[in-house]
């Protein structure tokens, strides 16, 4: 157990911030409460929560990284090998070649500057874009109810609650119906615990124990209620809960790739070092100049860029799909949608309007009778909530559309709905006496139904209303039941429903949308399948299936009654199986979901209300719609500000384009890197010399790493996005062992023609095999980028630009006196500038082919 305690703090606050801390807020009356908290059943005014706002803003809590500016900065430095660089550096230094170590902390301290720009501008990209995404709460301000940001909520506010809704702080209740919430989170414990109003005669110190207060953190699992904020953020219960928030989310996909990338990087990276250090040891270069230059050739082969790049590319495809109406909570959750190739999602609100409206109503017989419509409007959430559902609206639009009269019966009490239950039930008065009204699920009403026009319900009767419903949904409709009794009690409990007189039916419909046919059609043919999972008729799901052109696998819609009883290996196989499922429970849609999430598959799942969050949990991307209940959305990594597929589709798309620029870059790096360093590491061998000095390694690395990072703005061939793509490591490692190779072939070439046609100098070697190289590399890069033919498809003008600047740049710097003095370069002669223009655009033409040869494996195809 969590030694809990309230917090009690000297005041620091303004004269409008509730002061008194010493009091505990479930010890104190209604009265005291408002007096406590300067507040009134009227709530407070904009103005006085404006400034307790001010106040209080310290307090709030935050489970976002929000990294200072420094930290981003020192972080650059966290790589292992620019750490012993830098050592190694200063080592250089007190050994007397000071200008070699000085020019090594230059290039790591401009790598770090710029490292450090580009995430810090992408963090507040993306700190940006999560304003976007708000918690809306029911508060009271000056009397009017008024939707507040959950942050924006203050001590004083007068807040309201409905099954759903996440509690956004310490609240002591004043008034519930049936309210209880689940404080799993708070607690551990998984059972709801039901509240109440009543002042505690003793302190408390334990959440467990203080039943009417709701505390931030936990969600309502039923019934309705309003009270006191009394604490917020770091204040609350919630807030002292220091380890609770240190939970780290479970590793996604996109966390699992990039750790088995960088292992497998880093067993080749550390071979290669160790094995070029003693080599070139052995061979008496020098002990120390052999290990700093083992050391630059580790430098150069890491793709350090890679998590800058992978950071600049999924923040851009985040600001790109936020005007596309599609945000990203956090940034891996891009690159999971981008990979999805399973998502599943309801009907309703999907695929269908969202909107049900009353078409009809009708008794046993068919026929119309208006106490049905009547009683429905009485037993409506309208009554005891502050929010209604879609289906409640639509009973109070017919209503008023079609001018019917109310019943003059006044409210009693009430049993809120709950998904264990599927119904409600009020306790009203009339001048006939006290009535119960029931209205829910059919198959929740009619078995608590023993009376039917008189008679009673017997079995073979209720056969016939199954019969019935059967055959309204066959139609389309979705069916809502509603049933009545004549009551002398004056108050209303759950187990008083039973007994009662069905009533008749309340027929819906919900329309298909126009968009959604297109919609699927569209995901089709991005290669995402669709899993229908509904909690409806499997009679109107199949309708809109059909309506929608989805095809159902075998012709069988898998009822939830019939997964209830399959163990969980047979249940795992009809997840896969099959594509429709129907009548199912908030735990079924669940196991189907994590059922689905094998490693073959990256799961979405989209889904907006209450029962959906532990789905939306399973999934490898969890999509919510902002109109979402607001656990729905916690539970999220994708909000949707439109819920439709299409809005989807748009975002799968653009996850698409920024993964496979991540891929280019990799795929470039892997073979021009460790194609060149090879090349390099090799010749050190028998060479007299060293082919690069450790400065020049590390020169070359950093200035082909600029353009490197304006992939992230690349254009993106429609062909590569048409599929769900993965991370192949099998791939990636064939890749660059071919076109490595194949880079080391025009590499030993240059070579050998410099050595032993040009017999150049040591330092004229150095100075062309610089220039060669950072030319070749990035010349070779508009080839890799695509797998068409580089005269098919167009890089990104920003890409093109970066390019030319650097090689410009390159092909100078050994002229400079600054190339010359910092980086021992020596000046090139004019007789071998046309070695220097004919190798790299031969490479370029071998790349070209060979690409075209390995594209045509179908692996490469299925993957890219």
């Amino acid at each position: 157990m969590i030694p809990w305690r309230f917090l009690e703090k000297k005041s620091t606050c303004k004269v409008s911030e509730v002061t008194n801390k010493n009091q505990q807020p479930w010890l104190l009356s209604e009265e005291e409460l408002y007096k406590e908290y300067k507040t009134s059943i009227k709530g407070l005014s904009e103005a006085e929560a404006a400034l307790r706002y001010e106040a209080n803003k310290a307090k709030l809590i935050t489970t976002s990284s929000k990294r200072t500016a420094l930290q981003f900065f020192l972080s650059q430095f966290k790589n292992a090998l620019v750490l012993i660089l830098i050592g190694a550096a200063l080592t250089s230094f007190f050994l007397g070649e000071r200008t070699d170590s000085l020019v090594i902390l230059l290039i790591v301290v401009i790598n770090a500057i710029f490292g450090f720009i580009q995430e810090y501008r992408t963090d507040k990209t993306l700190q940006a874009l999560r304003k976007y995404i708000k918690i809306k709460i029911k508060t009271l301000r000056s009397g009017q109810v008024v939707a507040t940001d959950m942050d924006a909520i203050v001590p004083g506010d007068v807040v309201y609650f409905t099954i759903g809704e996440v509690v956004p702080a310490d609240v002591r209740l004043i008034q519930c119906h049936a309210l209880s919430t689940n404080e799993s989170a708070l607690t551990g414990e998984s059972i709801p615990v039901n509240k109440n109003t009543e002042a505690l005669k003793e302190a408390e110190t334990v959440p467990a124990k203080i039943n009417n207060m709701a505390f931030m953190g936990t969600t309502i699992a039923g019934g309705t209620g309003y009270g006191i904020v009394t604490a917020i953020g770091k204040d609350t219960f919630f807030g002292q809960t220091a380890e609770y928030l240190k939970k780290d989310k479970a590793e996604g996909n996109y966390q699992k790739s990039i750790k088995k990338f960088s292992n497998f990087l880093l067993k080749v990276i550390l071979l290669m070092t160790v094995l070029v250090f003693i080599f070139n040891a052995v061979l008496d270069k020098g002990l120390f100049v052999s290990f700093l230059f083992a050391l630059a050739l580790a430098v150069g082969v890491t793709p350090e860029a890679l998590p800058i790049i992978m950071t600049i590319t999924l923040s851009k495809g985040a600001s790109r799909m936020a005007k596309k109406e599609v945000l990203s909570r956090n940034i891996a959750a891009i690159e999971n949608l981008g990979t999805m190739n399973v998502l599943c999602c309801d009907k309703t609100g999907t695929l269908t309007q969202g909107e049900p409206e009353l078409n009809d109503y009708a008794n046993d017989k068919g026929e119309k009778d208006i106490k049905i419509i009547q009683y429905a409007i009485l037993c409506n959430t309208s009554k005891e909530s502050l929010m209604q559902n879609p289906l409640d609206s639509s009973i109070t639009k017919y209503i008023v559309d079609n001018k019917i009269a109310e019943l003059p019966d006044k409210l009693i009490g009430s049993n809120e709905f709950d998904f264990e239950r599927r119904r409600m039930s009020v306790l009203v008065s009339s001048p006939d006496g006290n009535k119960m009204i029931c209205k829910g699920a059919p198959e929740a009403i009619i078995p608590i139904c023993s009376v039917l026009e008189g008679g009673a319900m017997t079995e073979e009767a209720k056969a016939g209303l199954f019969a019935k419903i059967r055959e309204y949904e066959m139609q389309g409709y979705k069916i809502i039941a509603v049933a009545d009794k004549s009551t002398t009690q004056f108050t209303i409990k759950t187990e008083d429903e039973n007994n009662f007189n069905f009533t008749g039916f309340l027929l819906f419909m919900d329309p298909v949308k126009d968009t959604a046919k297109d919609s699927l059609s569209r995901l089709g043919s991005l290669g995402v399948e669709i899993k229908v999972i509904s909690g409806d008729s499997p009679y109107v799901t199949e309708r809109i299936c059909k309506e929608l052109d989805l095809a159902i696998k075998e012709g069988k819609v898998v009822l939830g009654e019939e997964l209830a009883k399959l163990d969980a290996a047979t249940l795992n196989s009809y997840a896969l199986k099959y594509n429709v499922f129907a009548r199912v429970t908030p735990e079924q849609k669940y196991n189907i979901v994590k059922a689905l999430n094998n490693d073959t598959n990256v799961v979405g799942f989209l889904g907006d209300g209450i029962n959906d969050a532990p789905a939306l949990k399973a999934a490898d991307v969890g999509i919510s719609v902002d109109t979402a209940s607001n656990i729905a959305k916690e539970a999220a990594d994708i909000i949707l500000l439109k819920k439709s597929l299409g809005v989807l589709a748009d975002g799968i798309v653009e996850g698409r384009k920024a993964f496979r620029n991540m891929t280019k870059y990799i795929l470039n790096s892997v073979s021009s890197n460790f194609g060149n360093m090879f090349t390099v590491a090799i010749s050190s061998l028998f060479l007299p010399f060293l082919p690069l000095l450790p400065i020049q390694i590390l020169l070359n690395n950093f200035i082909s790493d600029f353009p490197m990072v304006m992939i992230s703005t690349d254009n993106v061939d429609d062909q590569s996005i048409t599929k769900p793509q993965h991370w192949d490591f099998k791939l990636i490692t064939k890749f660059m062992l071919i076109f490595g190779l194949l880079s080391d072939v025009f590499d030993l070439f240059f070579m050998v023609v410099l050595l032993h046609i040009y017999k150049v100098s040591p330092e004229e070697f150095r100075s062309e095999w610089f220039v060669y190289s950072v030319a070749s590399e990035l010349l070779v890069m508009f080839a890799i980028r695509s797998r068409l033919s580089i005269f098919k498809t167009r890089p990104s003008n920003a890409l093109v630009g970066a390019t030319v600047l650097v090689v410009v740049i390159t092909c100078i710097l050994p002229f400079t006196a600054i190339g010359q003095h910092l980086f021992k370069f020596t000046p090139i002669p004019l007789s071998a500038v046309a070695l220097m223009f004919f190798t790299p655009f031969a490479y370029l033409a071998a790349v070209e082919v060979a690409k075209h040869f390995f594209y045509r494996q179908e692996v490469f195809v299925k993957n890219y």
